[in-house]
């Protein structure tokens, strides 16, 4: 048995600095085959910075506090999950979620299988400085601890 409270979970956040904090209590837990993530986000910070998708892993976000508008699929469509609610995105399904309210959320995001997803899973959809749209890209954590990204059409890739 683990057991932890969350105020002595360290914070780990996005390189990307779009959440000032979320806590990886599956870390801190020693899980192998479920995420855990605790986030207070404020308003105009997001759980992952974009469209991304887990092609290994599906995940569903519990909205403790205030409410996340959540974009699904490339076309973007739009669900605003409210606290006490959830919302669930298969492996494959493009997501983001964001705080645009005037009020602090708070929340869980969780996952499975596997305690982290495996970056060769995981796909991100941005600016493509040669193709100039759009497009999903490969995402990967680099050796400076920056995200990676990878075009999936032409294959230019640069740092965020």
């Amino acid at each position: 048995m683990e057991k932890v409270a969350i105020d002595d979970v360290p914070t780990e956040n996005s390189p990307l600095g779009v959440h000032s904090l979320r806590k990886p209590v599956s870390t801190a837990l020693g899980t192998e085959h479920f995420a855990m993530n605790y986030f207070e986000l404020q308003p105009g910070e997001s759980f992952s910075g974009g469209l991304h998708t887990h092609h290994d892993q599906e995940e569903v976000f519990y909205v403790m506090a205030g409410e996340v508008e959540f974009e699904v699929g490339m076309d973007r469509e739009g669900t605003t999950v409210a606290a006490g609610e959830l919302v669930r995105f298969e492996p494959g399904e493009y997501q983001t979620g964001w705080n645009r309210a005037d009020e602090p959320a708070t929340g869980w995001a969780l996952g499975a299988p596997g305690a982290q997803h495996d970056w060769d899973e995981l796909e991100s959809v941005v600016d493509c400085r040669e193709c100039g749209e759009e497009t999903p890209h490969a995402t990967r954590i680099n050796e400076n601890g920056r995200f990676e990204m990878t075009c999936n059409d032409c294959g230019t890739s640069f740092e965020m």
